[in-house]
């Protein structure tokens, strides 16, 4: 008579429900918005500041905006270059230099959240993905091994750029950044995207379209930027951990990372692409059993990641304004003379 071994019941761990409710996505999308409101109001002011030179002194007048120099991170690394070996402030384009250290500050301190908490083009991408979920009740995941290939566009891309700024004397940086190209490359840049041709269009609505199949699309794939705040963010004391004896295994917090890690067999998230959004933490029904650490376990709550990030940033870029080294001053005939004629300015 054949005996059948008895095949032991697998106990699953009783959930203990979180008591209050997780408000840590509504502050960190109000932290968003308000960054991308800010960076609206510097767009529209500097489309203003553009106009007024471009018609010759005929329209309305209104101050140049130094934040628009947060969107020239080539500029912002040469001028760091020039920084960190001569010990100068530069005298064109600061801001952008000033911005760029609050960034890598940010996530060198509370990783990479520059990227989830304040980069406007992160927000967009976001609410793009979010569009998507709407759409096909899901955002689609690309096989793991291509996954890694695509992500390894962003390292390649800045790489690119490091090894051209690296190459470059201060000398060199100067003539550049001190040339009519470098005076108007933020007239450049935004008349890239005002008189946007057919080539740029198809490759700005792939982009669009890619970001709501696939979530933060840009920013998984193609953002030099992103790439090296996650550098930075490597040696940030802060970690998200998991707690294997009270998480319950079902899987929610892998499912809505944005940066597809697999948080739920992971103990410590240790990845450059962790952005710190917390959004794994928030979805999680286990009390205690996800969180955001920093060093001897200490929990950092949402609120301290957002008020960090926002006091870095006002931080660094207040004291520029204070000690007088924010503003490009350059006299208005420079402006005149070249504003106009900025598409005319090839690269040197």
């Amino acid at each position: 008579m054949s005996t059948i071994a008895a095949v032991p019941k697998i106990q699953r761990k009783k959930l203990q429900k979180r008591a209050p409710k997780d408000y840590s996505q509504i502050l960190r999308h109000s932290v968003q918005l308000a960054f991308l409101a800010l960076n609206a109001w510097i767009g529209v002011q500097f489309y203003l500041w553009v106009r007024y030179y471009e018609t010759g002194g005929q329209s309305m007048l209104v101050s140049r905006p130094p934040g628009v120099e947060g969107w020239l991170p080539i500029a912002s690394l040469m001028n760091l270059k020039v920084l960190l070996l001569t010990g100068q402030i530069p005298k064109l384009h600061p801001a952008g230099m000033f911005i760029l250290i609050a960034f890598l500050a940010a996530s060198w301190i509370f990783r990479k959240s520059f990227c989830s908490w304040l980069c406007p083009v992160g927000t967009v991408s976001e609410y793009l993905g979010q569009i998507g979920r709407r759409i096909f009740g899901r955002n689609f995941r690309i096989p793991r091994r291509v996954d890694i290939g695509l992500r390894s566009l962003k390292y390649v891309l800045l790489a690119l750029f490091l090894y051209a700024v690296g190459s470059m004397s201060v000398d060199a940086i100067r003539t550049f950044l001190e040339g009519p190209y470098g005076i108007v490359d933020d007239v450049k840049m935004l008349n890239f995207f005002r008189f946007l041709g057919f080539t740029g269009a198809i490759l700005m609505a792939i982009l669009v379209f890619a970001s709501v199949f696939v979530q933060n699309f840009w920013c998984r794939y193609l953002c030099p930027y992103g790439a090296l705040m996650g550098f930075f963010s490597l040696a940030s004391p802060l970690r998200i951990r998991r707690d294997p004896n009270i998480c319950i295994d079902c899987g929610k917090c892998a499912k809505i990372c944005s940066a597809a890690l697999p948080v739920d067999r992971l103990i410590t998230i240790k990845s450059a692409e962790c952005t710190a959004c917390m959004q794994c933490v928030a979805v999680c029904p286990a009390a205690d059993a996800l969180f955001l650490t920093a060093p001897r376990r200490w929990r950092v709550p949402a609120w301290m990641v957002a008020a960090g990030v926002t006091a870095i940033f006002l931080g660094v870029c207040g004291w520029a304004q204070w000690n007088g080294t924010w503003h490009t001053i350059l006299p208005n005939r420079v402006y005149l003379e070249l504003v106009p004629h900025a598409n005319e300015f090839t690269h040197p």
